[in-house]
């Protein structure tokens, strides 16, 4: 028991990391209130929440403004896209459901959105780790977290159940919980995340070395 509760012990490190979940929230949260600032504010957030996955923490404000900063501009970018792509969505989806006809045209038109959707749903989920731990261009960023979800499928179906029974917990069980909600969310994922990310950048540096000369 004893071991159990010491300050290195499972359990004190278990609530050690719920308890920086909850202040990442906190801090994602304020972070957010201008609104295009929501890319930003979520890249630092996966930013920190990736170290902690690797106990890397450190000093959990410092890091998270660090990468705030560093990435305004490009998350910024990225997230305007993504909520202009979102609307898209949700004005195509309000229509062909009031205006559901029985016919070929229209059965294509839903199947079509709905693999649009999930495609939004993958970048989505994606797009802000990769922006956290990688530099690259906007375009390069939207295609690797579409071709990374769909590669790693049973990482993003866990991610997708995560934020989806943190969804229900809060609207449906237990609102409070929403103290924990994107924080909490982004340490698990960043979990998942981890040994992906580091595979990724094995390769990106494999690919970066000179090929070897000819004897």
């Amino acid at each position: 028991m004893n071991n159990l509760l010491n300050l290195d012990g499972p359990v004190m490190r278990l609530i050690n990391k719920i308890v920086y979940s909850v202040y990442l929230n906190i801090l994602w949260f304020i972070c957010c209130i201008p609104i295009v600032t929501i890319g930003a504010s979520t890249t630092a957030l996966f930013y920190v929440t990736l170290k902690i996955a690797k106990n890397e923490e450190g000093n959990l404000t410092k890091a998270f403004f660090h990468s705030f900063k560093e990435n305004l501009k490009q998350g910024t970018v990225i997230w305007l896209i993504l909520l202009c792509l979102g609307i898209i969505l949700g004005i195509d989806g309000y229509a062909l459901y009031h205006l559901r006809f029985e016919n070929v045209f229209w059965t294509l038109c839903t199947a079509f959105l709905l693999i649009a959707i999930a495609a939004y749903a993958v970048v989505l989920m994606y797009i802000f780790p990769l922006l956290a731990r990688f530099d690259n261009t906007i375009g390069a960023m939207f295609k690797n977290a579409l071709f990374m979800g769909i590669r790693f499928l049973l990482c993003t179906i866990a991610m997708a159940v995560i934020y989806f029974l943190m969804l229900l917990i809060i609207v449906r069980f237990f609102t409070p919980a929403v103290i924990f909600g994107e924080g909490l969310c982004a340490l698990l994922c960043s979990y998942l995340l981890s040994n992906i990310l580091l595979l990724c950048q094995e390769k990106s540096e494999e690919n970066k070395k000179p090929a070897p000369e000819l004897q």
